[in-house]
């Protein structure tokens, strides 16, 4: 089948969000073709070009929304007036007081009937856009200020939307203008997405809008996956952003979300904490499916088997510095440990990059290094506290009168002579420690049990989903019971190695790239096989063929219009006219070959 990839800030750009996923999964595939629609968030990010694409990539297309030069599209005064009347509505909703629950009788009915407002405030936009070549113009013009103003100032408009000021209208009409770029893109034609059988969104928010677009013009199918929610990324973005346009952008993504879960065939997530947001913000638990990130074991095979370069009462630590991780409490755990161990070592092993082993941008959700992450001078600052904490704490000891001291806390960087990889970090220790108090998908965590590791984590995020009783759990911000937690696996090397196999096993099975990749390509079957046929064909005579595409187009190679096809000839009677999909692969239509009587 044909695949059209939608991202936004990721693949295929060397930098970028679940570029290293989104690789796997086309590579992954090599039996479909793949379109990709990539959004590019920043010029650094197009300037530094593309990863090595497989064939199965056919074609690219790319578009940036960080800018968007004006269209010069001059409107008509009827097409001024659908405008007016699309924003007005889109902005009336955003600004409607409350979000009533769905589940909830009358209560649900009137939620309904402003996702119903919504949606057709978006579409309609879209059919705007695509009738006048163009929506960038109108959407930076007074028009669409006044417009804003007129529904913050209506009668039972939200508080917030009321005491917007001119700044803040200014403000919400900018993100609404580049929140909507999409609806201007050239991508929405026969031979663009209403060529493929399947949209794939790796996020939702930018990404899923052109695959809410492609469905709603070609009636293509939608699948939406979200290894971090994205609603949840919008929430935490702009802190210092006025009660006004916290309100009414808040409001707008709550509602895209949610036409987006509606409109979807299928919703994936990574864990329960996703599934959570994902159902909150309407989804039907009918459509959403569970698709753990996929990892590679390769890496951490060598270490899961070699279980004897570790020091027995070595503690390691893996991951970005940074507060979200806790060090502090982990130290101060740590000095818990050395009374009931003496000899015990921690070692804090920093990571290049928002997470380890996931690439770059932090491909499965992972929190702290997304929205709301404090930037590379915050973690200098926060790492030289840790430093100086753990020299307060543990002064350097030496063995003997004439021998150099050392602190039993150790700081190092993964790339070092010491430690080439994050495998060999995590061989390095017999104990992982995870002491985050934010947490999405624990790459880290996943990494320590391919590597067939002890773990002791913090009950944050989808800790104790991804652990599944193959490690101890201890609640944040505890730092007495995650010593007590250290020190009884530390005594316990039995149970420790037990602990270590049962999590490389679990590891193994859950969260590998083929269990990944296997996953979705039952699903884009699933959905393939509940999608009726959208796109009819016409023999010679110009009646409607029963089935437009024959089965052959799906199989590599080349292959003949059949005998008896469309209505006419048989066996060995070649057919003079056949139909094929709009956009289907190249080698389909190419002169048939006259079959013979061993291919019949």
């Amino acid at each position: 089948m044909r695949i059209g990839l939608l991202t936004e800030n990721g693949y295929p750009y060397v930098s970028g969000d679940a570029g290293l996923w989104c690789d796997r999964l086309v590579r992954g595939l090599g039996q479909h073709e793949f379109d990709v629609h990539a959004l590019s968030r920043c010029e650094r990010q197009e300037d530094a070009g593309w990863v090595p694409l497989p064939p199965q990539v056919r074609r690219v297309r790319t578009a940036p929304l960080w800018t968007a030069e004006d269209d010069g599209v001059v409107y008509g005064r009827r097409a001024r007036r659908r405008f007016t009347e699309c924003y007005g509505a889109l902005a009336a909703v955003l600004c409607a007081a409350g979000r009533p629950d769905p589940s909830s009788g009358a209560a649900g009915d009137a939620s309904a009937a402003e996702a119903d407002r919504f949606a057709n405030a978006l579409y309609g936009l879209a059919e705007l856009a695509r009738d006048e070549n163009g929506l960038v113009g109108a959407l930076r013009s007074e028009t669409a200020v006044r417009a804003l103003e007129y529904a913050c100032r209506a009668p039972g408009a939200q508080r917030p939307a009321r005491e917007a000021r001119v700044p803040d209208l200014l403000a919400v009409a900018g993100h609404l203008e580049r929140a909507l770029r999409p609806l201007s893109l050239g991508w929405y034609e026969d031979a663009g997405l209403g060529a493929v059988d399947l949209c794939h969104a790796t996020s939702g928010g930018a990404a899923a809008l052109p695959g809410l677009l492609a469905r709603h013009f070609f009636g293509v199918p939608l699948l939406v996956t979200e290894y971090g929610v994205r609603l949840r990324t919008h929430y935490l973005t702009a802190p210092d952003a006025s009660p006004a346009v916290r309100a009414l952008l808040a409001a707008f993504h709550g509602r895209l979300a949610t036409e987006i879960y509606r409109r979807a065939a299928v919703v994936t997530h990574g864990n329960t904490h996703a599934r959570r947001w994902q159902e909150r913000c309407g989804a039907d638990r009918h459509k959403l499916r569970t698709v753990h990130p996929g990892m590679d074991a390769a890496p951490f095979a060598a270490a899961g088997e070699a279980r004897g370069d570790a020091g027995p009462n070595t503690l390691v630590w893996v991951g970005r510095v940074e507060p979200a991780k806790d060090l502090v409490s982990l130290l101060h755990a740590f000095a818990e440990i050395r009374k009931a161990v003496p000899g015990a070592r921690l070692r804090i092993v920093s990571v290049p990059g928002p997470v380890p082993g996931s690439g770059p941008g932090g491909a499965f959700g992972e929190e702290g290094g997304g929205a709301g992450g404090v930037g590379e001078a915050g973690e200098a600052a926060y790492l030289a506290h840790c430093r100086g904490l753990a020299a307060q704490l543990f002064p350097d000891e030496a063995d003997g009168p004439y021998a150099v001291g050392r602190n039993p806390v150790s700081f190092e960087e993964v790339g070092g002579p010491d430690l080439p990889t994050v495998a060999d970090a995590y061989a390095a220790g017999s104990l992982v420690v995870l002491s985050s108090v934010v947490e999405g998908f624990p790459v880290g965590l996943v990494e320590a049990m391919l590597c067939g590791r002890a773990t002791v984590s913090t009950e944050v995020g989808a800790v104790v989903e991804v652990i599944g009783g193959t490690g101890s759990v201890v609640p944040p911000r505890n730092p007495r019971a995650l010593a007590e937690a250290c020190v009884a696996l530390l005594r316990d090397p039995a149970r420790r190695e037990r602990l270590g196999a049962a999590a490389r096993a679990r590891a193994l099975e859950l969260f590998t790239v083929e269990q990944n990749t296997a996953a979705f390509h039952g699903i884009y079957l699933e959905i393939l096989s509940r999608t009726p046929l959208r796109r009819g064909g016409l023999d010679s005579a110009g009646a409607s063929l029963p089935f437009a595409v024959p089965a052959e187009a799906y199989v590599p190679g080349r292959w003949s219009a059949g005998p008896g096809s469309g209505g006419g000839g048989g066996l060995g009677t070649p057919v003079a006219s056949r139909t094929v999909v709009r956009g289907g692969p190249g080698w389909a239509t190419d002169t048939p070959v006259p079959v013979t009587e061993g291919a019949r």
